[in-house]
């Protein structure tokens, strides 16, 4: 079963210098957001594993895969060699072929989505994007002519064409975390909550050593723990993580992108059957705003983006309700800006600096000279639904 432990019921032992020193864990992964408790639980199937995950927060789940749009990606957009296609489309499709809602408790809804095109130069891009899809990526997309939209979706407003993506849906993320916690807990690995690593040392040819600090309680209770491989899933911290292994001059930094979202102050606006997405803006910063749908078919808009100092500024600005209206109002013109309140933020971390338009892949790699230290950095979009094939990717780093 998991055990759910603090600092005081982790066995200490100290690394000694013999020739077989008996490490504490297998594996300790860090950071306990969906992606971390789904490489735990896909290395917690391996037989002779003992695996430690440690979250520094109170709970799991509590920072970027709880503040986004819980959309199930079909892969469209990225690179089609990226491991962000990848592991987007191999996600997708673990999502709907293996948790069934009714066996695995995870909610979600193919409910499909639309890109929308409203000039010229939207439908090239779209007509470049159905290629891929189709024709590369072997993804079910169609072209759907503006003057049929209409009969279908007769709350979005579509000038030119719409591209359907049918595979892409919606899923609660807490059912999600639900469930790989329940995976971890049938495989007897054990969940540090409210437990912060402040330090870590890699012994050469004996493993690693984490000092690792409670959170809760105002507790000043520090203890080490000796792993044979780290996995950091730390999120929005995980270049803080690497940094106290990594040299200076292999020192990394993440980004803070944040993104707003609104929703309707009333229930009375025209319904609205699947997720609407624009074009995405030429500035390359994000997919643009677009309309959610919840599970309980709740209207919703965003994210926007915009680039933040601190990874706990959720503070929504309120500034950006005028631009969220003037984009929403291109698909969904039933909406006035006071129609818009704030709802909720989320901050992915993002390795593109402000201003740097270059793609920016999944950085999934075991680092040189740190056997076993698996760095994961800028998980952002589509994190969620690659998130378990994440942790098979990674899974398979050490035992393919």
């Amino acid at each position: 079963m998991l055990r759910r432990i603090g600092l005081s019921r982790i066995i200490q032992r100290q690394f000694t210098a013999t020739a077989s020193p008996a490490a504490d864990y297998s594996h300790a992964v860090v950071g306990g957001g969906a992606v971390g408790l789904a490489i735990a639980s896909e290395l917690t199937k391996v037989e002779g594993n003992r695996v430690l995950l440690i979250e520094k927060n109170s709970d799991i789940g509590m920072e970027t895969s709880s503040r986004n749009s819980e959309v199930i990606h079909a892969g469209l957009y990225y690179p089609i060699d990226s491991l962000k296609t990848k592991l987007c489309i191999e996600g997708n499709r673990i999502i709907y072929n293996e948790l069934n809602p009714r066996k695995t408790g995870v909610d979600w809804s193919k409910c499909g989505k639309w890109i929308v095109a409203q000039t010229d130069a939207d439908d090239a891009y779209l007509e470049n994007l159905f290629l891929k899809a189709k024709y590369d990526l072997d993804l079910p997309v169609e072209m759907i002519p503006s003057h049929k939209t209409q009969w279908i979706e007769p709350a979005v407003r579509v000038e030119r064409s719409a591209l359907s993506s049918p595979t892409t849906g919606i899923i609660d993320s807490h059912s999600l975390m639900t469930y790989l916690t329940t995976i971890l807990e049938e495989n007897n690995g054990d969940l540090a909550v409210g437990t912060q690593v402040i330090g870590m040392e890699y012994v050469p040819k004996i493993g690693y050593k984490l000092m690792c600090q409670e959170t809760v309680n105002d507790s000043d209770e520090k203890v080490e723990i000796s792993v044979d491989n780290v996995i950091n899933a730390a999120g929005l911290y995980a270049d803080k993580i690497a940094n106290m292994l990594l040299p200076p001059e292999r020192h990394v930094k993440q980004y803070y992108g944040k993104g707003n979202y609104f929703k309707l102050k009333s229930s009375s606006f025209p319904p609205v059957r699947r997720l609407i997405y624009p074009v995405p803006p030429r500035n390359g910063k994000s997919l643009g705003t677009h309309l959610t749908i919840d599970l309980n078919n709740q209207i919703r808009f965003g994210p926007d983006m915009e680039y933040v100092e601190s990874p706990t500024d959720y503070t929504v600005n309120c500034a950006n309700i005028k631009p969220a209206y003037e984009a929403i109002s291109r698909y969904y013109p039933h909406i006035q800006p006071d129609d818009l309140e704030p709802s909720y933020s989320g901050i992915r971390p993002k390795l593109a600096a402000p201003g740097d338009k270059c793609f920016k892949d999944f950085y999934i790699k075991e680092e040189e000279g740190f056997p076993g230290f698996v760095n994961l950095l800028g998980i952002e979009s589509p994190g969620l639904t690659s998130c378990i094939a994440i942790g098979r990717y990674v899974r398979d780093l050490y035992h393919g």
